[in-house]
């Protein structure tokens, strides 16, 4: 179990102080996004369940109130349809790395009968707002029907625990199989194949998409991921290097720690340390992180809306260069301008221990949660 656990938080992300003891006895598929699980053959522990149980929760989808990309999807829509239910949030790293297979499917198999759903619950106060939500799920080429879930009334009924999340519902109307985080693509495909051929009562084609992600939604590199996601807000903070600690809620000068261990990072200015987020409150700020991943991000939004945030990522005391991720040029500048993930480094060169730090030449940035891949 302990061992499960463990692997299921390299590749989701789990809300704070939530029993996810739960969320692992029940049927889970847990990927690794470096496994090469084209290979696989068979559907193994993939294999649906048959109908059992009461109904399953999608029928609290019809009382959502709130949807992008439809009017609403009724209780009649999905009768009789082969449906995916996928939880996300469109900071989490996590749920942005899935997103290309969602379309995938979504595309492939709509003519057969399958209806992607996502339910977008959000993670930060940001989040919540629709204008956002909206501005993201464009950006990533999200045309699927989107259910806003700010108040966790869906993510309560389907007992959900993480993101991202995957429910396999068939056609009678029964949650078949669900997993949580990255990975196991081919062979939820194959499960997908499955429900639809069993729906329609003729075989679906075999064949699996082939997907090469762009930016962002770029398979981790597991073999050199060694840095874990890293909250700055000080209710699940860890590791902070910076002389003296964290200061809650009220405004304090931070030093830069003189050295930085693997995995430590550290504030530099001055900055107000919530529970969510570090604003800095100074003209200039700083903070520093000791990682080792191809993929470095950070979630960061401006204090005030409107008011952009300029930015210089420096790694290893110098210009990114070709190490720059997509939200950095060469020389490693950037901006905030809206609530959101910044892809700020991602290494052409080896994988290897390297210091990181972006320097604010504006103020005003809030710092949510460093995130790798």
């Amino acid at each position: 179990m302990n061992a499960l656990l463990n692997r299921a938080r390299r590749h989701c992300r789990w809300p704070a102080r939530r029993a996810v003891i739960a969320a692992i006895a029940v049927t889970v598929s847990v990927g690794s996004a470096s496994c090469s699980d084209s290979k696989s053959t068979d559907l193994g522990s993939m294999q649906p369940t048959p109908s059992s149980g009461p109904p399953l929760p999608v029928d609290s989808l019809s009382k959502t109130r709130d949807w992008l990309n439809t009017p609403g999807l009724r209780a009649e829509d999905l009768r009789g349809k082969v449906v995916v239910v996928n939880f996300w949030t469109y900071s989490c790293i996590n749920s942005l790395r899935a997103l290309p297979y969602l379309r995938a499917w979504a595309v492939k198999y709509r003519d057969q009968g399958l209806v992607v759903v996502g339910v977008h619950t959000p993670e930060f106060d940001f989040e919540k707002d629709l204008g956002n939500v909206r501005s993201a799920a464009a950006a990533q080429g999200v045309r699927y029907p989107i259910a806003l879930d700010s108040d966790y009334r869906t993510w309560k009924d389907f007992r959900n625990q993480a993101w991202p999340a995957f429910y396999f519902i068939g056609a009678d109307g029964h949650v078949r199989h669900q997993s949580f985080g990255e990975g196991g693509y081919a062979r939820s495909e194959r499960l997908l194949q499955h429900l639809l051929s069993e729906a329609n009562g003729r075989l679906v084609a075999p064949g699996i998409v082939d997907i090469a992600g762009k930016g962002a939604q770029v398979a981790a590199d597991e073999r050199n991921l060694g840095s874990p996601e890293t909250y700055i807000g000080y209710a699940r903070t860890a590791r902070f290097a910076s002389p003296g600690g964290i200061r809650q809620d009220v405004a304090s000068p931070y030093r830069q720690a003189a050295d930085l261990p693997l995995n430590r990072w550290s504030l530099d200015g001055v900055w107000t340390a919530g529970r969510e987020f570090a604003t800095q409150i100074g003209r200039t700020g700083r903070i520093s992180y000791r990682f080792h991943a191809r993929d470095l991000h950070l979630v960061m939004a401006p204090s005030v809306p409107g008011h952009p945030v300029r930015y210089t990522v420096r790694i290893d005391g110098a210009a990114p260069g070709a190490d720059h991720g997509a939200d950095v040029d060469a020389k490693g500048r950037g901006t905030v301008r809206e609530p959101r993930m910044y892809q700020l480094i991602r290494q052409a060169r080896p994988v290897a221990d390297r210091t990181f730090e972006i320097a604010f030449s504006d103020p005003g940035v809030r710092a949510y949660v460093f995130t790798f891949g």
